[in-house]
């Protein structure tokens, strides 16, 4: 009998469609869905393009968690709106206030054994609890609310093995910090991380979602935990304990890579800007001044992480230099926040709360003053993304955080044993959380006569037409390596209130990079018809968010030619029917400028016949050739070729 791991009896239970050798398409039945308000206005827009009746999935859960903030009616209209969608496709609707998305999924709704989409990159957090949870764009979940099958690359499975015991002042946000540093952000692209060996009897749940969640920096597809006695154990603290099963590698199994941390040898890690990649020892960094400290976020979300920065403060003030801001996770969390006198414990050392929210870690407010470091024990610390220019955002533990939060500078959470003789604080769980699903509203039996609350600023889907035979397009820009979703379109609090007017946030396009690209990407398409980009390795890494391929759509985008893409993104890029193009020597990429005029032939018989595809380009002196290919499925083809999976699901339904 075939010796399987974790991550292979997840698929193996789940496949419907092609088989399990690394680098094949495979198609798998989902189980659960989870959608944010930042993406998930989206996806209740296509299921309304799609014709939807009913969500066909076990659960699907629409959380408001991104954009809370409520300058003008456009927020508040969309949380109508997402409310509306609920009720008539048959989701569970996380009001807002109630919490950020992938913790209170695990609290209430995540369970061991099964398969999760969700909208979110962060998705994967949910493999703490040994399932198979997979961030993705929004079309590919609205897809699996309707009831088909998630198509994905089959990954390799890179198994971790852990040995040893975190020594005092080191943490689970440590643990993924130092994947970070060996592997960085595309170390983990085309593999699952399965994390397995005798250490994790001593990470809790919740320490689990923490290295879960930020696998989606790696750039893996997800992150798998077994389902073991500390898994129960949560799902009892949460009164679940009856949707416990225990999911674990046979004895003997192969992973298809391999890598070992012993936790007895970790130390404080930090990672420094503008890359989750840029990990170095708190140690080097030490002494730097700092102007604000955020804990909190999906990243580090449980009640421990709030408990041990309560703990490093009690009976003392932070500096006056730092502001000191609190993000709980839930409404549930900030209940036993005050149970356990964490609360009170950072209240009186001049912590500031905030909404149960995402809020900082998306750019929803909380940007850091000008010139001066943010220490962060949120996942991302891409350019630009706090909304302060130039911002120097640091990633690091509560423990790290909240010690440099005391002394106003950057400092090893060990160092307080010297400076305030204080021992380590060890937490102790709660045997049962107090539990709040208050605002949590379940679906309706028949929505089917619900009515979509559609305000101003909410703007129904244009079609997209099929890919054309032939295009002769511009390169209207032209970009490095790791360009991140952030980058190709901005978040925060000034445009993800647009997140539901596809003419509005086209606008903000790519101006992290170039701000006027907007107004020549109008003129080109005007001219031309559309408009290509060039880019380097590892091309939109970050965010599921569509908006990243869909507001370039808009705009006329036909293809992009980079050396390789992000998992999500380059699946984004084909469901809204843009054709990635691969460079065949990445030598060509020094060859092609921004300016050149760019000839496609043939292009739809070379797509569908998996040829490659001679791009023609007009420089300004010479004109030349480049090779180029794509790696697209039969099924993938046959999407981009109809302009996007919405046509394709459009027809099948007609069918």
């Amino acid at each position: 009998m075939t010796k399987l791991n974790v991550t292979q009896k997840l698929i193996t239970e789940h496949l419907i469609d092609g088989e399990m050798t690394p680098g094949s398409e495979i198609g798998i039945k989902i189980d659960q869905a989870l959608m944010q308000d930042a993406t998930g206005t989206l996806v209740q827009l296509e299921l309304e393009a799609m014709n939807l009746d009913r969500a066909k999935t076990e659960i699907a859960v629409q959380y408001v968690d991104h954009n809370l903030l409520q300058t003008d009616n456009k927020n508040a209209d969309d949380h109508k709106f997402l409310l509306s969608a609920a009720q008539r496709f048959g989701l569970w609707f996380s009001r807002p206030g109630n919490g950020v998305s992938h913790p209170v999924h695990m609290e209430r709704f995540g369970k061991p054994g099964k398969t999760l989409v969700g909208s979110d990159s962060h998705s994967c957090a949910a493999g703490s609890l040994g399932m198979l949870a997979i961030g993705t764009g929004g079309l590919d979940v609205a897809a699996a609310i309707a009831g088909q099958p998630y198509f994905v690359k089959m990954p390799q499975v890179m198994g971790v093995k852990l040995t040893g015991n975190l020594p005092p002042w080191v943490s689970a946000k440590d643990i993924i910090l130092e994947m970070l540093r060996r592997h960085d952000v595309k170390g983990g692209v085309g593999k699952v991380i399965e994390y397995y060996g005798d250490g994790l009897k001593h990470l809790s749940a919740m320490d689990r979602h923490v290295i879960a969640n930020m696998g989606a920096e790696l750039g893996a597809t997800t992150t798998v935990f077994p389902s073991d006695d500390e898994t129960r154990k949560f799902l009892k603290s949460q009164g679940r304990e009856e949707d416990w099963v225990e999911l674990l590698p046979d004895a003997g199994c192969e992973y298809d890579l391999h890598d070992e941390i012993v936790l007895d040898d970790l130390v404080p890690l930090i990672a420094l800007p503008t890359s989750p990649g840029n990990v170095v020892p708190v140690t080097e960094v030490a002494g730097k001044p700092i102007s604000q400290v955020v804990i909190g976020s999906s990243a580090n979300p449980g009640l421990r992480d709030f408990w041990i920065a309560g703990a490093i403060v009690k009976g003392k003030s932070t500096s006056p230099d730092v502001s000191f801001d609190i993000n709980p996770t839930s409404r549930q969390i900030i209940q036993n926040m005050i149970d356990t006198k964490a609360f009170a414990n950072l209240i009186t050392a001049g912590a500031r709360f905030h909404q149960s929210g995402c809020m900082g870690c998306i750019g929803m407010g909380q940007a850091p003053a000008s010139g001066t470091i943010s220490l962060r024990t949120m996942p991302r610390n891409f350019p630009d993304r706090s909304g302060t220019k130039d911002d120097q955002v640091h990633l690091c533990s509560p423990e790290t955080a909240a010690a440099s939060a005391l002394t106003g500078k950057i400092t090893d959470p060990r160092d307080l044993e010297q400076i305030y003789d204080l021992e380590y604080p060890h937490y102790k769980d709660p045997e049962l959380h107090i539990i709040n699903m208050d605002m949590l509203v379940a679906p309706l039996e028949d929505g089917r006569n619900v009515e979509l609350v559609k305000g101003p600023n909410i703007k129904s889907l244009p079609h997209i037409s099929e890919l054309q035979q032939a295009y002769e397009v511009p390169v209207l820009l032209k970009m490095g390596d790791n360009i991140s979703t952030d980058e190709i379109l901005k978040a925060g609090a000034e445009v993800l209130p647009f997140r539901s007017n596809l003419p509005e946030i086209s606008k903000y396009s790519y101006t992290v990079i170039d701000d006027t690209f907007y107004d020549r990407a109008m003129q080109v398409k005007k001219e031309y018809g559309g408009h290509i980009v060039v880019a380097g390795e590892n091309y939109a890494q970050g965010s599921s968010r569509e908006h990243a391929a869909l507001a370039p759509k808009y705009l006329g985008q036909v293809a992009v030619i980079a050396k390789n893409y992000a998992r999500i993104a380059w699946q984004n890029l084909v469901n809204f029917g843009i054709l990635p193009l691969e460079f065949i020597n990445p030598m060509d990429y020094e060859k092609i400028q921004q300016g050149d005029k760019v000839k496609l032939s043939d292009l739809r018989t070379l797509v569908q016949g998996k040829k490659n595809i001679d791009v023609v380009i007009e420089g300004k002196e010479e004109t030349f050739i480049i090779p180029t290919k794509h790696s697209l499925s039969d099924r993938q083809i046959r999407v981009l070729l109809k302009g996007g999976i919405i046509n394709d699901f459009k027809e099948k339904l007609g069918a």
